[in-house]
């Protein structure tokens, strides 16, 4: 456990703070789930307190420049396989090999990050991807490029995202404490987004003048910030977590830890679908700029941007949020696959413009819901090994799910493929939904009277008495308090 200065707020694995209870599913390991009444309130901090805190100041100051580069490579090295190909196939080929070692080997990235210094791991992990956008840049800019060049490059930074993901998100709680853990994810996640606001932007521009050759150099360079945040850290300000000690079994530890907690393998279930089937924008977009409206890398960019700026206010919204509530994070599952839908049958450009904002800000707000409730509810001494297996199942389920997207696409059109993924979504966060419910002891109400919550999720139970259920009608909040906890987020 922590250690030093803000060791008393290191969690236990399972506080009602920690987790999300509120949804009925939080359990202590070898215990039943049971109906919980709610968390306590949480008071409310600002949006940036986590920048506070100079060292993650210093990592988030670093992570925005190698962002940038980072949405750069990514819309250039899509448009250059599409340039090289001219196939949506080959497209899904390269992300499924840049995710491939996830799924291969991402638990064991979380096995190593849980054993080692993570600042240490992460001078290492950024200084390899710098390399591999390098390596890129000067294949593309002597002309040499082919696309298995391409192909390559990607499956080396997928193998050093195995180490570099769980590491990275391990190390946030290093660095602000537990109190600040969910602030410092969310504005993580803005951070990112933020980027993905002017990598692709940048990266138009370049690859219509120049080609996509610079695009790769700068996000080489780009690396140098975070390496450089990270050697000007002070050490004695991280709060100090007990490494593991190497010993077998522990890969089978930590999926035997989150098998028994439904408040933890349910969101992790949830994600790795949405990841394999709904995240498959590189695909889509490109697709959709190719092939419906017949654009250019210009516009490839432009609905990179729309999705990014959609993201970026999900993430400013996340960070001002006291909670992460399990029911929030199927709510906007379920609104995810709708609009992936709508956007499938958009009637016109714009229309699907708008959408793509929309898509992007309740795709983050999975994210960072999902993430954050994970990462709460995990003791520190599991955290690399279930952030590992929480990564690998959101983006290590790409090589199953793009080359098939990629297929559909090709096949049937774009607006056939983008559906897939949304209806795939969908019915995933509604049987989850379904699922954490009857976990929780919980059942759906339905109450079609003027003025009542006509859905909410009640504990089940024996039908109440009509002169009881009256009588709460007269006095408000006496017997209804506990319906208001357990209803979903409108």
């Amino acid at each position: 456990m922590s250690t030093g200065s803000g060791a008393h707020s290191a969690p236990a694995p399972n506080s009602h703070e920690d987790t999300v209870s509120d949804d009925a599913t939080a359990t202590t390991p070898g215990t039943a789930p049971g109906v919980a009444a709610g968390p306590a309130a949480t008071p409310r901090k600002g949006t940036f307190s986590s920048l506070r805190i100079r060292n993650y100041r210093l990592f988030a100051t670093g992570q925005m420049v190698s962002n940038t580069g980072t949405w750069m490579q990514r819309i250039a090295q899509d448009w250059l396989v599409l340039s090289l190909t001219g196939s949506s196939t080959a497209v899904g080929i390269t992300t499924a090999l840049q995710f491939l070692p996830m799924l291969l080997f991402g638990l064991y990235g979380g096995v190593i990050a849980d054993r080692f210094a993570k600042r240490k791991l992460l001078l290492f992990t950024q200084s390899a991807m710098g390399l591999t956008g390098l390596a890129l840049a000067a294949l593309t800019l002597s002309g040499q490029v082919q696309v298995w060049h391409v192909y390559l490059v990607a499956f080396v930074l997928g193998l050093v995202t195995v180490l570099d993901n769980p590491s990275r998100q391990a190390f946030v709680s290093e660095m602000v404490g537990q109190d600040e853990l969910r602030n410092a994810v969310s504005l993580n996640s803005a951070n990112f987004q933020s980027a993905r606001l002017i990598g692709p932007a940048v990266a138009g521009v370049l690859i219509t003048a120049f080609g996509s050759g610079w695009a790769f150099l700068l996000n080489g360079l780009s690396f140098i910030a975070p390496l450089t945040g990270l050697l000007m850290m002070r050490t004695a300000e991280l709060h100090k977590v007990d490494r593991v000690p190497r010993s077998k079994g522990q890969l089978r530890e930590g999926l035997r830890y989150v098998s028994g907690r439904p408040d933890l393998l349910w969101p992790i279930v949830l994600v790795g679908f949405i990841g394999t089937f709904g995240f498959n924008f590189p695909i889509w977009l490109t697709a959709f700029v190719h092939h419906v409206y017949h654009q250019g890398a210009g516009t490839y960019s432009l609905f990179n941007g729309l999705m990014a700026a959609g993201s970026l206010i999900g993430a400013l919204l996340a960070a001002r949020r006291a909670s992460s509530r399990l029911r929030l994070l199927v709510g906007a599952a379920m609104l995810f696959g709708v609009l992936e839908i709508a956007a499938a049958l958009a009637p016109s450009f714009w229309v699907f413009a708008a959408l793509l904002v929309l898509i992007g800000t309740v795709g983050l707000t999975i994210n960072v819901t999902a993430n954050s409730s994970v990462q709460m509810a995990t003791d520190p001494l599991m955290r690399g090994r279930v952030m590992s297996l929480f990564m690998m199942v959101f983006v290590g389920g790409t090589p199953l799910g793009a080359p098939l997207v990629g297929w559909i696409t090709d096949s049937f059109g774009p607006r056939i493929g983008f559906m897939a993924g949304g209806a795939v979504s969908l019915a995933a966060a509604v049987l989850i939904g379904l699922i954490l419910a009857r976990v929780g002891g919980l059942r759906l109400k339905i109450d079609l009277r003027r003025g009542h919550q006509h859905l909410v999720f009640v504990p089940r139970g024996p039908a109440p008495d009509p002169s009881a259920e009256q009588g709460q009608e007269q006095e408000p909040g006496q017997g209804q308090e506990k319906e208001q906890k357990m209803a979903p987020a409108a």
